[in-house]
């Protein structure tokens, strides 16, 4: 048997990474399952078998790992060097591909951009993929327009990160329109190889509209179902959250701007309630309220493949799919990243 290989824990971390990545190169993922097999005590007849490859190919680069470690496991083999009209070619495409076409179309095609510098569209496909460049994709964006975008995000990523001592902070907000359909065609069950299927025709029995509010400290969502979603109906809720809470106890609301959260009726109930203060989220930012995830997770869980017999059929899948969460809920761990982008330090003038 050959010596063992012995290698430290940060080179192992850097190994198993190498050896299980799907983006990399497939001969450095090579490499490192034949240094990890050699450290593992097996022969050099045992590792070119389970790792695919010669027995001189393990002996190469166990020699070079030995000599060299980490650095010997890199090719050095410079590969064949790209010729003048392949360069020319490659910087037709991408400068193409950074430029609206002239027909009229919105973005290029891989096809077509190979129609118009005269290759094929895979090797187009490559050079793209090797630049990082998706014309075809498009993602959409919304920013805000507030101008208290920084003193309003603040006031609430401080609720997140540090609450006030005995106070509870609920993220409330309300899903809308919920529709109940029910589909007019069987549902035709999972099998392999074929996915479930839902036929396209439903019936609409009716909408309903759910209110939900999250304690950021405990995960767990206390919700409620309504035919409408009035200022009435969003005040009896925040009544509802009161309740839920002890006597007096200071409670901070996270809210968006939608107009049946500012109403006259919302501020009788704060005159009420001096326990309980609203912050609004600054306007198009939906995303700083953690109970949109929780929406999302309900429109993924329930509702998107949901079949409804009725409106109350539809409320009650809804309030028991909430009961079974709360019972293991966690607190989302929610994190804003690059803070300094949009985010600054607000300087107060004495």
């Amino acid at each position: 048997m050959s010596e063992r290989i012995v290698i430290s824990p940060p080179e192992r971390k850097i190994l198993e990474s190498r050896a299980r990545a799907r983006s990399g190169s497939v001969a450095e993922a090579m490499r490192s399952k034949i240094v990890l097999s050699l450290a593992a005590g097996n022969s050099q007849a045992h590792t070119s078998r389970t790792v695919g490859c010669g027995v001189n190919t393990v002996r190469l680069w166990k020699e070079r790992f030995v000599k060299e470690r980490l650095g010997g496991l890199y090719g050095r083999h410079r590969g064949r060097s790209r010729s003048k009209e392949s360069v020319r070619l490659e910087a037709r495409v991408l400068r193409l591909a950074q430029h609206k076409p002239t027909d009229g179309s919105t973005h290029w095609s891989t096809r077509k951009i190979a129609a118009a510098v005269g290759t094929n569209h895979v090797r187009v496909t490559r050079i793209m993929a090797k630049a990082g460049l998706q014309p075809h994709r498009l993602r959409r964006y919304l920013s805000s327009n507030d101008p208290e975008f920084e003193e309003k995000a603040a006031d609430i990523i401080g609720l997140y990160l540090k609450p006030p001592v005995n106070a509870a902070v609920f993220c409330v907000d309300e899903k809308s329109a919920i529709q109940a359909l029910d589909r007019l065609d069987p549902v035709l069950p999972l099998s392999p190889g074929r996915a479930e299927r839902h036929g396209f025709e439903y019936y609409r029995h009716g909408t309903l509209s759910l209110f939900a509010a999250l304690n950021t400290q405990s995960g767990q969502v206390l919700g409620k179902t309504s035919a409408r979603h009035t200022s009435a109906e969003f005040v009896a809720f925040l009544e509802q959250i009161v309740a839920s809470q002890t006597p007096a106890k200071e409670i901070h609301v996270i809210a968006d701007n939608l107009s049946a959260h500012r109403t006259s009726k919302v501020w009788e109930f704060l005159e009420r309630n001096r326990n309980v203060r609203i912050h609004y989220t600054p306007a198009y930012s939906s995303w700083l309220n953690q109970v949109e995830i929780s929406f999302s997770k309900i429109q993924r869980d329930v509702i998107a493949r949901g079949i409804f017999l009725s409106v109350k059929d539809l409320d009650r899948k809804l309030i028991r799919y909430i009961r079974s969460y709360n019972k293991k809920a966690k607190p989302f761990k929610w994190t804003y990243a690059q803070t300094a982008r949009r985010i600054r330090i607000i300087k107060k003038s004495m």
